[in-house]
């Protein structure tokens, strides 16, 4: 339940402008969640949200990591915890993953800048990644694997 939730938090900060832990509590409302301002307040420390300026003052953001070792062990830690399993047609690699998460793994691949992928599209528990050449699918798809089994 929680890393769902912690998926829906990341959903919705991608998506609108959350200031307060009040407007967070009531954006997880509307999507279902059934929560108190004390577990958003964990969730906030657990995730390390920051607070970053904006032209109305202050909003919450995903931390941005400054190293590569830090993305990697994100990448991992997401990958291993929500992605169910990788296939692939031509230079296209799908990846299924649980209900929800679709949308943030799609965005870590998009911010790896990984040379052989173009893009993602991703659904509820789905993604698509493009990868060219052609050629290069089994090593990206052998890349994500090592995440998912790191």
């Amino acid at each position: 339940m929680k890393l769902r939730r912690h998926f829906a938090i990341m959903d919705i900060l991608s998506k609108q402008r959350i200031a307060t832990q009040e407007e967070l509590c009531e954006a997880l409302s509307s999507n279902g969640y059934d929560i108190t301002q004390a577990t958003v307040s964990r969730d906030i420390k657990e995730m390390h949200l920051i607070k970053i300026p904006d032209k109305e003052g202050y909003h919450y953001a995903l931390p941005e990591s400054k190293t590569a070792g830090g993305t990697y062990e994100r990448m991992r830690r997401i990958f291993q915890d929500s992605v169910v399993s990788i296939d692939y047609s031509e230079s296209l690699v799908v990846i299924k993953t649980l209900p929800g998460a679709a949308q943030s793994v799609a965005s870590l691949i998009d911010a790896s800048n990984h040379k052989n992928i173009l893009g993602t599209v991703a659904g509820d528990d789905t993604v698509f990644t493009v990868v060219k050449p052609k050629e290069a699918v089994i090593s990206v798809i052998e890349e994500f694997e090592q995440l998912v089994n790191a």
